[in-house]
């Protein structure tokens, strides 16, 4: 199809179909007001998204109403500057919080971790709903879960330090994603099997764009619930673990995987 055969009905059913910025028109050689206005509004959200204070309390306590016992800790980066500047602060626990989880009693199975990453926004918006929805299809597979660690300045891999003193076999952290410009508020679920210091990504499973115009509540906790089971059942995670949840489907039940892939 040649630009010339493009109706403008066919770009306007083409921006409906998607938040990316397509079909922008132009005014002379520069983008038109309102598309200028309407990025500029986006990157102040982003840029917004990342600097946004992280209410950790409030998280706890909606995590108490779930019925879990909440630890509040915090990574070695000390303000959101450090945060910024040092990822490798973010990544390991402070003094006081090691110290904390040194005297927890060992998790069963699954240790959860919700930290607030590049978007606090996101986790205050999605992750208490994920795991709402998550509790019950863990629960109907068997899996176990200790306490929630509730963590500011987190990066993915802290995860692993915390899972490890928690004696978990397997660690879910839900943490804010880095924001777009059309998704400020971005929640990314990461699963770990056998979590210690010095795993990578590629030891990780991944789900990803959790917020309102992306991946739902339940669609995040059916997928995360399937990768925790699988990796515990078969003994792997990250590259070694391909999700095919999507080919049991969210109306499938967990606790009989057998049946559902008949």
């Amino acid at each position: 199809m040649t630009s010339s055969s493009i109706t403008p009905r066919a770009l306007t059913d083409l921006r409906r179909l998607t938040p990316a910025r397509v079909a922008l028109g132009r005014s002379g050689a520069s983008l038109t007001t309102d598309a200028l206005l309407d990025f500029t509004l986006a990157h102040a959200r982003a840029r917004d998204a990342v600097h946004a204070a992280f209410d950790a309390d409030a998280v706890a306590a909606d995590l108490g109403d779930l019925g879990l016992t909440p630890l509040l800790l915090a990574s070695r980066a000390e303000s959101r500057r450090d945060y910024l500047a040092r990822p490798d602060l973010g990544r390991q626990l402070d003094a006081a919080s090691r110290a904390r989880l040194e005297g927890q009693p060992a998790a069963a199975d699954l240790a959860l971790v919700i930290g607030d990453g590049l978007s606090p926004v996101a986790v205050t918006a999605q992750a208490v709903e994920v795991v709402r929805r998550l509790l019950p299809r863990l629960a109907a597979a068997g899996i176990s879960f200790g306490p929630a660690a509730v963590v500011t300045g987190a990066r993915v891999a802290l995860g692993d330090e915390i899972g490890a003193l928690l004696g978990a076999r397997i660690v879910l952290v839900l943490i804010g994603e880095r924001p777009g410009l059309s998704a400020p508020a971005s929640l990314g679920a990461y699963v770990t099997l056998g979590p210690k210091p010095g795993r990578t990504d590629a030891d990780r499973n991944c789900v990803s764009n959790i917020h309102g115009a992306g991946i739902t509540a339940d669609e995040a906790a059916f997928k995360i619930a399937w990768l925790v089971r699988e990796a515990l059942a078969r003994g792997a995670s990250g590259v070694a673990l391909k999700d095919e949840s999507g080919e049991i489907g969210p109306v499938a039940e967990l606790t009989a995987p057998d049946e559902a892939r008949r």
